[in-house]
């Protein structure tokens, strides 16, 4: 895991970091699960955003009919982009495209 990936998980709200009394950021052993997960929902197609939006459900354990819907649409998303080789509504899309 990089810094740098690091640091943008913690830009984008996705990872909090302890902060030493000189600044130095420091990860609690939890946070290695957690970065984990980030990455197995990045590497699904899921855009930060996504991700932050749906974290709280997760830390919660708790499946909300909002998280549900929010996690079909970007199922659907991804399934179009895979189906039209890029950013497209399915609509629009053949197989094949």
């Amino acid at each position: 895991m990089s810094v740098r990936s690091l640091r943008y998980y913690e830009e984008q709200g996705l990872l909090t970091p302890i902060r030493s009394d000189s600044g130095q950021r420091h990860y609690p052993e939890p946070a290695v699960e957690r970065v984990q997960l980030i990455q197995m929902l990045y590497a699904t197609g899921l855009p930060s955003r996504t991700i932050a939006e749906l974290l709280p459900c997760v830390d919660a354990r708790v499946s909300t009919p909002e998280s549900r819907a929010r996690l079909a649409a970007e199922r659907d998303r991804i399934s179009a982009e895979k189906v039209c080789g890029g950013p497209a509504p399915a609509a629009f899309c053949t197989s094949g495209g």
